[in-house]
């Protein structure tokens, strides 16, 4: 009997599996950018400040309005096949304004659909709705450290 094809797919699997589990906490590189893109339909960026973000008409790495400008260290993680994001940032000098959902009554969304090893594990405590873009994001602070992630629910009132 040979078992030649035996060994050759069982390699496999443990290889694939094995990259399954590391893919995630490699460093970004044109391989896992990738794979990001094809296999899990996400793509990240990583900006110095808020202001170095593209502007909306540019990319689908533009940040939300309500972003202060001089917020450093942002992150953005996004959905290829839709309208998912999450974002970190620091909060500079500008303070994060308060909740803003003008029309209607924001709807509690669930944990984000996306993955990145600079989110942390749970973030329910403290979690707020932000409404003031097209798109309504949750939004938890932790200190001056602020998480916000949508899954693509428009604002109440269609956003400004």
């Amino acid at each position: 009997m040979n078992r030649r094809p035996l060994v050759v797919a069982a390699a496999t699997v443990g290889v694939l599996a094995t990259a399954a589990f590391a893919l995630p906490n490699l460093p970004p590189n044109p391989v896992t950018d990738r794979i990001d893109q094809q296999v899990f339909k996400e793509k990240g960026r990583r900006f110095a400040t808020a202001a170095d973000a593209p502007p909306r008409a540019q990319s689908g790495f533009a940040l939300p309005s309500w972003i202060p400008r001089d917020a450093t260290d942002v992150r953005i993680r996004m959905r290829t096949d839709g309208e998912a994001r999450m974002i970190r940032f620091t909060l500079g000098a500008t303070p994060l304004g308060g909740p803003q959902c003008s029309a209607g009554t924001p709807k509690q969304l669930g944990a984000p659909d996306l993955h990145a090893r600079w989110w942390p594990g749970s973030l329910r405590a403290g979690v707020r709705s932000e409404c003031r873009d097209a798109h309504q994001y949750q939004v938890a602070v932790r200190g001056k450290r602020v998480y916000a992630w949508t899954d693509g629910t428009p604002s109440p009132g269609g956003g400004n």
